[in-house]
């Protein structure tokens, strides 16, 4: 009994675990469309321009945060992190500085 030789040639994967190469790409594909929908959703845009920015976080809180961007480097400052330990000083919020479009500016105590 002759086998025909095209069938013989056919290489047919038994391995179960070939699918999941698959099931890899799309959830790679998933989270990066999750990742861009929570940039678009939160405006965060600037955090991917070149362009330095000042962000606020919680303004007037205990737990407030200043996050800037400058060039390539990114620096977080929280208050709470850089109190004087040997004094026990606390910093608090006593006015608000605005900066003119002449570049003049105003403080305005609270």
């Amino acid at each position: 009994m002759k086998q025909n030789p095209i069938l013989l040639d056919e290489e047919e994967s038994d391995n179960p675990l070939d699918m999941l190469t698959n099931l890899f790409d799309v959830a790679m594909v998933f989270a990066v469309a999750l990742m861009v929908a929570l940039v678009a959703h939160f405006n965060m845009s600037e955090i991917f321009s070149k362009d330095d920015y000042t962000i606020v976080k919680n303004p007037g809180s205990e737990n407030m945060e200043i996050i800037m961007k400058e060039g390539d480097k990114i620096s977080r400052y929280t208050p709470s992190e850089n109190d004087n330990p040997v004094s026990g000083s606390k910093g608090k919020r006593v006015g608000s500085a605005y900066q003119l479009e002449s570049g003049e500016i105003i403080y305005i105590p609270e």
